[in-house]
């Protein structure tokens, strides 16, 4: 027999409350998984478009991605792909219709990976958007005149901003992990770099690059699919499809110097370190969980380093190709020594474990803003992704997502750092930074010349050859996506 006891006003809160929160948790994964599907077209040119249709909706948004980008530039004319896209729209009277005729507004911003150019405003002027976007992408005015003035108004943007230190430390790890190779470099390129860059070299870009077969455009907003494409057939139609996609051939970088890198700041008070190792690519398929492995690790990190004065943050940047997986932190200028020691701790941890399913659960709850989709401009920047980078459909992804466990970060750790080349930067006193690791590590102190090295003689009359010693070798990490699409081979190294 069964009894059954009448629940208290207490235990009916309780159970009321309990009920409401899992209520609101299915109800946030189910709207996640079933975001809306675009419909999907394709002009004659190759244009692919994704369209969003809202009757009633006042606005409209319109969002056009050029999958080529800072990766392309020219050797030596770093900047050249972010001129390209200023003088898209190189009248500021085009900018101010979308701000103040429209409401709307216009903007065109550069990555390693893509020309991202936005347009929003009112859906009556759908048409005149549209127009606007046409006479940006086939008739482009790449006049020695707009060509001076883009160029003048991105040098003094970049003459007028001195970097701070957390900037410096920010490029210089990437320099110092890349080497030569594109990530490397500044997206919007360097005063040098630019003064380099010529009217020819932006009119082989704008014609190796800016073609409809090479972008996707992403419509969402008050305009019905027949008015849509109608205008986009009229205006874009003619807009001439490349003979081909380019495919980038770089040459993958080396393994990075494994010296600590010391960079003089006279006077500064602080000192700021940075640690990275190779990454996965956006596409690959431990993207999300090298994502939630940045977040333990930075958990991590957080206990064991109490000297951080400031922002003390773990990240992973996950281009088209293998990107960085990088900790830093601002500490006390005595402090360096211990900052580096503990990061080091930190993934030799990791690949060691165990990783707790508490910390996941953790760090899945500080980090999911990675698969939230909130408002029009995430969600066009979700379907181009899944596009530019061959991903799974959002659905997968909620689920591969909810599904990672601790056992798949440990393995990626492992794939990671095991065997990770890592570089390390440091910039603050030189002088005080030299005397407390110099001890500890070995260290280059940037613009010193390097020591000579000075060979042992051979005895010749020794029967024995010396010994020769090799450097420890290092599996590179693999360079194509598994979930790259046949029409978008991988990039392949020299």
């Amino acid at each position: 027999m069964k009894f059954f006891y009448p629940l208290s006003d207490r235990h009916h809160r309780l159970l009321s409350f309990a009920l409401v929160c899992l209520f609101i948790q299915m109800t946030a994964l189910v709207s996640s998984a079933q975001k809306p599907e675009p419909q999907r077209e394709q002009l004659l040119n190759g244009l692919r478009i994704m369209l969003l249709p809202r009757p009633g909706d006042a606005t409209v948004l319109l969002r056009l991605r050029i999958n080529s980008g800072a990766a392309f530039d020219p050797d030596g004319k770093i900047g050249t792909m972010a001129l390209l896209g200023d003088i898209l729209f190189p009248d500021p009277g085009t900018h101010d219709y979308f701000k103040e005729e429209i409401g709307g507004r216009l903007e065109v911003e550069t990555d390693f990976d893509a020309i991202n150019i936005t347009l929003q405003g009112r859906a009556s002027d759908y048409d005149r958007i549209v127009d606007i976007l046409r006479a940006a992408l086939v008739t482009t005015q790449i006049t020695p005149e707009n060509v001076a003035k883009v160029k003048e108004t991105r040098i003094q943007a970049l003459a007028g901003t001195k970097p701070s230190a957390q900037l410096l430390a920010n490029r210089m790890i990437s320099e110092r992990l890349f080497g030569t190779f594109p990530y490397a470099n500044s997206e919007g390129g360097t005063l040098e770099s630019l003064g380099r860059i010529e009217r020819s070299d932006l009119m082989l870009a704008r014609e190796k690059f800016l073609n409809p077969n090479n972008a996707t455009l992403v419509i969402i907003g008050g305009v019905d699919q027949r008015r849509a494409m109608r205008a986009l057939r009229q205006l874009l139609g003619g807009w001439r499809k490349g003979d081909q996609t380019i495919q980038a051939t770089f040459r993958q970088p080396t393994p990075a110097d494994a010296r600590v890198l010391i960079a003089n700041a006279p006077g500064a008070q602080t000192t700021e370190v940075r640690l990275a190792v190779r990454a996965v690519a956006r596409g690959d398929r431990d993207y999300l969980a090298t994502s939630l492995l940045a977040t333990v690790a930075r958990a991590r990190w957080q206990k064991q380093l109490t000297e951080a004065t400031g922002k003390l943050f773990v990240k992973l940047e996950a281009p088209l190709l293998p990107g960085l997986f990088v900790m830093g932190a601002t500490v006390g200028s005595t402090a360096a020594n211990r900052t580096i020691e503990s990061a080091r701790q930190v993934l030799k941890s990791l690949v060691d474990g165990p990783i707790s399913p508490a910390e996941v659960e953790n760090a899945r709850k500080v980090n999911n803003e990675l698969i939230a989709i909130s408002g029009d401009d995430s969600l066009a920047n979700a379907w181009l992704d899944v596009e530019s980078y061959s991903l799974p459909g959002w659905a997968e992804q909620i689920r591969m997502w909810n599904a990672l466990s601790p056992t798949d970060l440990q393995r990626v750790a492992g794939r990671l750092f095991k065997e990770a080349a890592l570089a390390t930067v440091v910039i603050g006193n030189a002088e005080e930074l030299k005397a407390q690791l110099t001890p500890v590590f070995a260290v280059e102190v940037l613009g010193e010349a390097a020591p000579k090295v000075i060979e042992p003689a051979v005895d010749k009359t020794s029967a024995e050859p010396p010994v020769k010693h090799r450097l420890p070798t290092f599996k590179p990490l693999r360079t194509t996506s598994p979930l790259v699409k046949p029409s978008r081979p991988a990039i392949k190294p020299d």
